[in-house]
């Protein structure tokens, strides 16, 4: 498990949208509609494993559209076409498409439903990839349509069908980890799933999530970008050993003889036939995240269908002791090379001349000194002055801009280390600052605070700590677009369920779960700004049936974009805590000039 050279960088910059290739896809996607007697089609930002990041060969949302953010949906019509976006993209998504050619959508959850059903004819039909959709999605959009008398068809992807040299699918090698890291091994994991099998009554459980079927294998992986998984489907028995789905290239005899006893590695191709030869039995997928073209197969053939949440997605998201320890240590390296980097930039800045690609590499340099560093865990958000206020804006040789002194910097970003994942926002001050942009800011920082203080009863979600976070920037008539909050995997997806903190997240929030807290504010075309932490849900020491977060993250927040006035003296204490424990976990990990800099950064206000 090494890290690439600093010669071959994790993060690239080349400019992936060119609206100029939309209208030409778009009408060779027509001719296909034509030539299979359909009205429309429909091409999600998503491919068979429902992953946030995707293999190059399933970027067709990308290829039809030129939008290049991690969700989206286009529907393709004959005469007319839609890009359906959530507010993270409704600056960038025009941006990169051919508006002429895509209508921007909003997202919401009819959005596709309600556009077909008002741009098509009764005795339509729409066709889909069985591979790309899931039963719930499929049944939702069937009820909608069926009222109007349009049909959905499933039909091989029409996008493939144009799609010259579309990349082939990943073979990269799996490796496993050691159960100290782990905190469990596979075999305990396995047998805990199988009792969850057996009191469902299910003969199978088939698993289609990498971070599932990663996690239950304690196995890893560089398929995709930024995410350290094996892509694969799983088939889990009730009693004996998992069958793991694989491009051939993976299966060897070493890591068939190192997963011998939880897993047999066979090829993908013969997953169909293994989900065929069920005819008597009980399976059970989760509907809400297997392709329907797999619970389809099971279906023909006879099997009873159970379908209910992966039980590996709530195993996995109470981290255990090891995964905690391992947590830990990476925020630590974490914020270690952000000092380092926040030192930098807060000595460059003021001289101009800092590109926002020049701030991406520094970081990435500063994170790489760790040795520990096995990939970046997003693409890092680099947004100078209004680009800040592009939620998830991805800085590009083209739109590389310059930073000027004075405007605000704000920079999301994350690592994959050998022990965990981290994710962090910090919004920097580069000269003197507004009245306005420090009300803003500390708006924003009071969110972050009552979320991070909040005690809860057990058994409450995220849709009850939202509004917390929010409160504050309400109490203005101002608000921000995005969740607070997403679970965070250890040393897997940055972005993870089922618990995260959002008006629509309804999952109960438990012991163990990593969460970010980030509430932001963007002012379109001036800044952005957002302050993000990971905290751990812990017990409250308050009540046994009350829980409480910890905070992982120990980076300074600029005490020049803090407005103390507009602060309570309990928020006053809290940031003066935080800001005492961010010295003392790594001043003596630093070099004097970087000590004397988080010295100053975290001084008491």
């Amino acid at each position: 498990m090494s890290a690439k050279s600093t010669a071959n960088r994790f993060q690239t910059f080349e400019e992936r949208a060119n609206p100029a290739l939309v209208a030409p896809r778009v009408a060779a996607l027509r001719n296909q509609l034509k030539s299979h007697k359909l009205a429309a089609f429909l091409v999600p930002r998503a491919d068979a494993h429902r992953g946030e990041n995707v293999p190059a060969g399933d970027e067709r949302l990308a290829y039809m559209t030129s939008f290049t953010g991690s969700a989206g949906m286009a529907v393709v019509a004959l005469e007319k076409a839609a890009l359906i976006v959530d507010g993270r993209y409704t600056l960038q998504a025009p941006q990169q498409t051919d508006i002429n050619t895509f209508e921007i959508v909003d997202l919401s959850p009819t959005a596709t439903a309600d556009w077909l059903t008002k741009n098509l004819k009764k005795g339509d039909k729409v066709g889909y990839d069985g591979w790309l959709h899931t039963p719930k999605e499929i049944a939702a959009l069937e009820k909608k349509l069926s009222e109007k008398g349009i049909e959905l068809v499933e039909v091989h992807n029409l996008v493939d069908a144009i799609w010259e040299d579309r990349p082939a699918p990943p073979t990269n090698d799996i490796y496993t980890l050691e159960d100290s890291q782990t905190g469990k091994n596979a075999a305990d994991k396995l047998a805990e799933i199988q009792a969850k099998m057996v009191e469902k009554n299910a003969d199978h459980l088939v698993l289609t999530l990498p971070e599932s079927t990663n996690w239950l294998l304690n196995i890893r992986g560089s398929d995709i970008s930024n995410t350290p998984v094996s892509l694969g489907f799983a088939i889990v028995p009730q009693h004996g050993v998992t069958r793991f789905f694989v491009q051939p290239a993976k299966i060897n005899p070493v890591i068939q003889a190192e997963l011998s006893d939880v897993t047999v590695l066979e090829p993908i191709e013969e997953l169909e036939e293994a989900l065929k030869s069920m005819m008597t039995d009980s399976v059970w997928f989760d509907d809400a995240t297997t392709p329907i073209k797999l619970l389809n197969i099971a279906k023909s053939v006879g099997a009873t269908i159970i379908t209910d949440k992966d039980p590996v997605v709530i195993a996995k998201a109470r981290k255990n002791p090891a995964e905690i320890d391992g947590m830990k240590a990476a925020q630590k390296s974490d914020a270690i090379a952000m000092a380092k980097f926040l030192s930098w930039l807060d000595a460059e800045a003021p001289k101009g001349g800092l590109t926002e690609i020049d701030i991406v590499e520094k970081l990435e340099d500063c994170r790489r000194e760790s040795n520990e560093l096995l990939d970046i865990s997003f693409e890092t958000i680099s947004g100078s002055g209004p680009n800040g206020a592009i939620v998830h804006y991805r800085v590009t040789e083209n739109t590389n801009r310059t930073l000027n002194p004075g405007e605000l910097m704000l920079v999301d970003s994350g690592g994959q280390y050998r022990n965990g994942t981290t994710d962090i926002t910090r919004t920097m001050a580069t000269g003197d600052t507004t009245a306005e942009q420090r009300k803003h800011f500390t708006l924003v920082l009071k969110g972050m605070i009552a979320l991070s203080r909040v005690h809860f009863h057990k058994g409450a979600t995220g849709a009850h700590l939202d509004a917390l976070a929010r409160q504050f920037l309400w109490n203005e008539g101002l608000n921000y677009l995005h969740g607070t909050g997403h679970g965070v995997g250890a040393l897997l997806g940055v972005h993870e369920g089922p618990c995260g903190i959002s008006h629509v997240n309804h999952n109960v929030l438990e012991e163990g779960n990593i969460l970010s807290n980030e509430p932001g504010f963007y002012l379109e075309g001036e800044y952005g700004i957002r302050i993000e932490n990971l905290i751990m849900v812990v017990p409250s020491e308050k009540n046994e049936k009350f829980l409480k977060f910890d905070t992982l993250t120990y980076t300074p927040i600029d005490l020049r974009l803090i407005e103390k006035e507009l602060m309570t003296p309990d928020e006053i204490e809290w940031l003066n805590d935080y800001h005492q424990k961010c010295y003392e976990l790594i001043a003596d990990r630093l070099e004097d000039d970087k000590k004397e800099w988080l010295k100053q950064a975290t001084r008491a206000i």
